[in-house]
């Protein structure tokens, strides 16, 4: 009588711990998170939050920003590590890192926030041609070819939408990337083989919202507006956490 008591009450304990959505064996429980230029993953933390209290397994890779294999090889160490298929989830420069590493064979779909998508043989830089960048967004670029975002025109390019002891420590904080990772050839483009996802912030200063919306439809993704800056991913976790969510959720 004691052993059947016992072992009810392990299984009950048991079963309560159980994620909400571990009855569904075949939803994309991953979620791996990579940054952009000027930032690192440290920016991630409301929506690893988001998406923790939701039951993934969320890892957020650190982008040496030194060159696009450099970014491409630190994603591939994190998706390696991945027990399962993957929802790999990209910002600005990011999206690029995630169109090279996206073929990796843990990964079951993109999605793009406010994000660059080349394609194989193209380079960065390219995407740029015929659209007209806003003037608030500003770099400073060294003699060794590493930018930073001019620091007085950090909040109003990148975070207007950020409290101003938010964008001031992202403003302060900032890591400088190798310019010259812009012009580097794409040899892969996995949105071409993964189904994608693209939010579009719609006060975003880091690119002309053309360039944005150009993009997401290249690239066939199913897009959902934010209103927030370049920033969205700190300012508007939920509505960033939301889309991966939907992602994992109906990606086959």
């Amino acid at each position: 009588m004691k052993k059947s008591i016992l072992a009810a009450s392990v299984a009950a304990s048991l079963a309560s711990a159980t994620p909400a959505h571990s009855a569904d064996d075949t939803m994309v429980r991953n979620v791996v998170l990579v940054h952009g230029a000027f930032v690192d993953g440290s920016g991630w933390r409301k929506v690893y939050e988001e998406l923790t209290e939701r039951g993934y397994r969320v890892s957020i890779v650190q982008n040496p920003l030194t060159s696009l294999a450099d970014d491409v090889a630190a994603t591939k160490r994190v998706l390696d590590r991945q027990q399962g298929q993957t929802i790999l989830v990209g910002h600005s420069w990011g999206g690029t890192v995630i169109t090279e590493a996206g073929v990796h064979p843990n990964v079951a779909g993109l999605v793009y926030i406010s994000a660059l998508s080349p394609d194989a043989g193209e380079t960065t830089a390219q995407q740029y041609a015929g659209f007209t960048g806003p003037p608030e967004f500003v770099l400073d670029i060294g003699e060794d070819g590493y930018g930073f975002v001019k620091a007085e025109n950090f909040k109003a390019g990148f975070a207007a939408d950020a409290s101003d002891a938010d964008a001031a420590f992202l403003r302060d904080s900032q890591v400088a990337i190798n310019m010259s990772s812009f012009e580097t050839t794409l040899e892969n483009a996995a949105w071409r083989v993964k189904p994608s996802w693209a939010v579009i912030a719609t006060d975003d200063k880091a690119f002309d919202m053309k360039m944005l919306y150009w993009m997401a439809e290249r690239i066939g993704a199913n897009v959902t507006e934010v209103k927030a800056s370049h920033a969205v991913f700190m300012t508007q976790p939920k509505s960033v956490a939301d889309v991966i969510d939907r992602a994992a959720q109906t990606v086959e």
